[in-house]
């Protein structure tokens, strides 16, 4: 990773910690679901309120280190207005870019903040804070609503 985007990583990872976007509970939620990391400690409660096949609505709650902080403040907005049917890929891309399975800058338009995670795959160890948020958002999409996911796998 250059040294100009390292940079950008580190700024969006401080600035999301921070000032989370999107942080707090959603009262009229039409799915909720928990996620945990209990090797590290990260939790966190994903609220989406799906509209028309459309996220309308997505909040978090919850506590865990910079990198699972930022990461869901990052991807609620990310994904906040996007249809459910195109969320998958954007998991799978998120996915793969923060494991160092891509090359960041070939999705930069299309996954914008997103790819500086990519920064994470220097750092093994952390890939599951990064991608717990994006599991419990898989889940709760897929039927989980209302349950608990864990990346302890």
């Amino acid at each position: 990773m250059d040294d100009q985007f390292r940079e950008l990583y580190q700024e969006i990872i401080l600035d999301h910690n921070r000032s989370p976007r999107n942080f707090g509970s959603l009262k009229d939620a039409t799915h909720t679901l928990e996620g945990h990391n209990p090797l590290c400690g990260d939790h966190y409660v994903i609220y989406l309120k799906i509209k028309d096949g459309r996220v309308e609505d997505v909040r978090f709650e919850g506590k865990g280190c910079a990198i699972s902080k930022s990461s869901a403040s990052v991807m609620s907005e990310f994904i906040k207005g996007k249809k459910v049917s195109e969320i998958d890929q954007y998991i799978e891309l998120f996915q793969k870019i923060v494991r160092g399975e891509l090359d960041p800058a070939e999705y930069l338009e299309k996954l914008g903040k997103l790819a500086v995670f990519a920064g994470v795959s220097e750092f093994p160890m952390r890939v599951k804070c990064a991608t717990l948020p994006w599991h419990t958002l898989h889940n709760a999409l897929h039927g989980k609503q209302n349950d608990h996911v864990s990346t302890e796998e």
